[in-house]
């Protein structure tokens, strides 16, 4: 299938954005700025690109702790994301949730998650939702291997599959969780095998070919806003960096990472667009530079932000049920 210069400059753009966020999280993070706790997407940013472009503002997503790039892709504010990392009051929790836990309704992000395969069973009740309202947006549930491997993973299909719920679940199967290799938590060789346990369709493909991302969630997209039902979609890639920043990765060898790094999805889609014709040394440098600039002005942003008040510490954190007749 051919596309359009302009389509497939958009989904290099979306990499090289998510890509300097996280460069710049990972810098901060280091030089003691941000609080808490850091997990990059650095090597995954064709799945969230190839994914959301598909996806309409109304639709939505279930996030992951390695969200950053999820979030980026679905159109959210970086300048909110960035005070939310450094815990300001004009992040997008307040500076409450940090960087496992953004979110924005606005733009159907129902939430990243701290929580292995938190938010699988969120996206089936979302999909219950959208066909009991019978409209016609679509969920997709983005989780790591390891969540592959929890009751909530297994809940969700079996619940999405009896009830033909517009719900893509889609792996990043990263081959590590936490610290563990697939090969080793994992009992099968492709997760996506699973689907046939629930009688929904599972393919695995090159989750660090952005084209391959596009058109498999395309077909899904399709399949689930035309009644067909959930499909489970393992979109096979690398985890370059750490589980976290900080991590002193002893479980793998500096090697094996340096060879992943040579099938990283940015350098392989610029490769692939320069031979088409369709990116130039000029127009890359722009992309980059507008990008870097465009972080720059979040973290500026966050620093000169306030922190949220003391006294509102336990506000927002509980549902206010005044008005209520139980």
């Amino acid at each position: 299938m051919e596309y359009s210069k302009e389509f497939l400059q958009s989904l290099y753009v979306t990499m090289v954005r998510i890509r300097t966020f996280e460069k710049k999280a990972e810098e901060l993070f280091l030089q003691g700025k941000l609080p808490g706790f850091i997990h990059l997407y650095i090597g995954e940013e064709a799945i969230a690109a190839g994914a959301m472009v598909n996806l309409r503002r109304d639709d939505y997503i279930t996030s992951t702790h390695r969200g950053h790039g999820h979030m980026i892709a679905k159109g959210a504010d970086i300048k909110k994301m960035m005070a939310e990392l450094y815990g300001k009051e004009t992040g997008y929790c307040k500076g409450k949730g940090g960087s496992m836990h953004i979110a924005d309704l606005s733009i159907g992000v129902l939430g990243a998650n701290g929580e292995v395969a938190g938010g699988l069973p969120i996206a089936a009740g979302a999909g219950m939702a959208i066909k009991l309202q019978k409209k016609d947006n679509v969920v997709v549930s983005f989780f790591g291997d390891g969540a592959s491997n929890r009751g909530a993973f297994h809940e969700a299909l079996n619940w999405c599959s009896i009830y033909k719920l517009p719900v893509i679940f889609l792996n990043e199967n990263n081959q590590f969780a936490s610290t563990e290799r697939v090969q080793e938590t994992t009992s099968v060789a492709n997760i996506a095998d699973r689907a046939i346990g629930y009688n929904i369709p599972g393919v695995s493909i090159d989750g660090n070919d952005v084209i391959a991302v596009y058109e498999t969630v395309k077909a899904a997209v399709e399949r689930a806003r035309s009644g067909g039902g959930p499909t489970l979609i393992e979109a096979k890639t690398y985890r370059i960096k750490g589980h976290f920043v900080g991590d002193p990765t002893l479980y793998r060898q500096e090697q094996e990472v340096e060879e992943h790094w040579a099938n990283e999805p940015i350098g392989r889609f610029e490769k692939r667009l320069k031979e088409l014709g369709m990116l130039g040394e000029e127009e890359k440098k722009n992309i980059w530079e507008l990008a870097k600039k465009e972080v720059e002005e979040a973290v500026k942003f966050a620093e000169e932000s306030p922190y949220p008040a003391p006294e509102e510490a336990l506000t927002d954190l509980f549902v206010d049920d005044t008005g209520y007749d139980y």
